[in-house]
This record gives C-alpha cells, structure tokens and sequence, in this order.
C-alpha cells in the first residue's frame, strides 16, 4: 500500500451513493504512542479515529467531529477527534485485561456520544447505544434510524494501520432500492486483507469495475493535538484559587500533562499567582 495517512473521497456517478476510504499509518502510530491499554483495544482507537474522519467528510462545516464512549466495564473511555481539515487525536483508558467481546461486554453500561463542534455555531449532538460487535456495527445504525441514511463502514486496524471504507445512500427522489442493493452485495465481497493491503483505486476496482465511479483528490491527514499553555491555563482557571492554592501548599507547583499526545505544562506559584482568580 502506497497510499497512506488519506482520505478519499468518491461517488458513484450513476447513482445516489457516495464514499470515503481512509488510511491512517504515521497518524496512527502516533495517535496511539501516548495511549494505555493492551493490544486488542488499541484497535478499537484506531477504528474510531478512521470513523470520526470518515464521518467529518460527510458534512461541509468548520469544526470538530468527536466520539466518545464511555461505560463501567473493562474499557473506561474512548475518544476520538478529527477536525474539518483531518486533524486527529485520540484517548484510550482501560483495565490491563479486556476480553475481546461486543461493545456491551467490553464496555458495560454507556453510550457512544457524537458531537458536532462547529467553529460558527451550536454543538450537536448524537447519542448511539453502545451496542453490536463493533463501532461499526453502532454507527450504520445510527444513520439507518437517526439519520435515515442507508449506511456501510468497514474498519480493520492492524499493527501499523488503520483502513475504513464508508459507503452511503444520497437522500434522492429516485430512492432506487435496486441499485443500493447491488452495490451492497458488491461491496460485501470485501476481505479484511483488501483493505488493510489495497490502495483505495485498486480496492474501488475490485469491488465495483461495472460501476461508473469517480474517485476525487486526495486528503491529507495527520495527528495534531490542540491542547496548549493557555488551554490547561483556562482549565486550572475554573478550579478556583482555594483548590489551586491547596494543590500548591501540597506540591509546591502544579504540573498538568495533556492526555492525548503527553505534552507536559508546568506552572509555578508565581504563575498561579498572576492568573486573574475569583
């Protein structure tokens, strides 16, 4: 595979259907570098972080696409972010051991959450059950009941990538059942090892050479993280000084790392002091 750290997007031009493959590879290592947690539940993160870019080139906006998950089984949170431009990060935290099972299994009682951060307005919000064999699973049944899209995700995440494949049907007057099945039936022919080792060209072939498709541009991704000095200052902010101060008699000086890419921010008395408290 020779295409990495993408997404590309295409359309059938014959029909109402769209798509999105994305591959993460450096993003993804990186991504998970500062993640805990055993193998088999990183990959949980690398599925999410290809959904969130998959789902923030569904809509045109300016902002950021986020999914979190969080119950009180083995897997305590999951987060995944991507901005409008394929900026990502991601926070896992789990038990040491979790059982490879459904998300209710690993997961227990919770939900999945989808927010909308648009730059220009309100958040959005969606709420998916925590439910089925993957995020996958929990997401084609989000668009199919809260959506009213007919919907197909793929998502494999090895060792060193993470691959999805997004297939949706246009809202359309024509509302050609016939034709969303067919393509359906196509795109279900498609093995693990195709889209973790074929490039999103080689793979649209494979699955649709009959169909009229046309692949656009490539997008570049890769991983960000927004946290900053200022950030974690306004974060300290809305502890309040008796509590910053406390933590000052204790530590002599608060030290404040960002869970997602493990960047460290110190701040001194004087520091704390020159914030303007209540």
């Amino acid at each position: 595979m020779t295409e990495q750290d993408i997404l590309r997007r295409f359309i059938f031009e014959d029909l109402d259907i769209r798509g999105q493959w994305v591959n993460l590879t450096n993003s993804w290592q990186t991504a998970k570098k500062n993640q805990q947690g055993p193998h088999n539940i990183q990959a949980l993160l690398g599925e999410a972080l290809v959904a969130t870019v998959m789902l923030s080139a569904t809509i045109k906006f300016n902002g950021s696409i986020i999914l979190q998950a969080q119950g009180d089984g083995d897997i305590k949170m999951l987060v995944a972010q991507s901005t409008h431009d394929r900026k990502i990060r991601g926070l896992l935290r789990s038990n040491d051991h979790v059982e490879t099972g459904s998300l209710e299994s690993m997961f227990g009682q919770g939900q999945l959450v989808l927010t909308i951060e648009a730059d220009d307005g309100q958040p959005y919000q969606g709420i998916v059950p925590l439910k089925g064999d993957n995020i996958a699973a929990a997401l084609q049944t989000y668009f199919e009941q809260s959506e009213q899209l007919k919907t197909l995700l793929w998502m494999i995440t090895d060792e060193n990538h993470a691959v999805g494949l997004l297939l949706q049907a246009l809202p359309s007057q024509k509302n050609n059942t016939l034709d969303w099945e067919r393509i359906e039936i196509l795109a279900n022919t498609i093995t693990h090892q195709e889209l973790l080792n074929l490039d999103c060209e080689d793979l649209l072939y494979r699955l649709f050479n009959q169909e009229n498709v046309r692949l656009f541009d490539t997008e570049a991704i890769k991983f960000e993280c927004t946290c900053s000095h200022s950030k974690i200052e306004r974060t300290l902010h809305a502890l309040g000084k008796e509590e910053l101060e406390d933590i000052l008699i204790k530590q002599g000086d608060i030290q404040v790392g960002c869970e997602f890419c493990g960047q460290q921010y110190h701040f001194s008395k004087n520091d704390i002091e020159s914030m303007p408290l209540a």
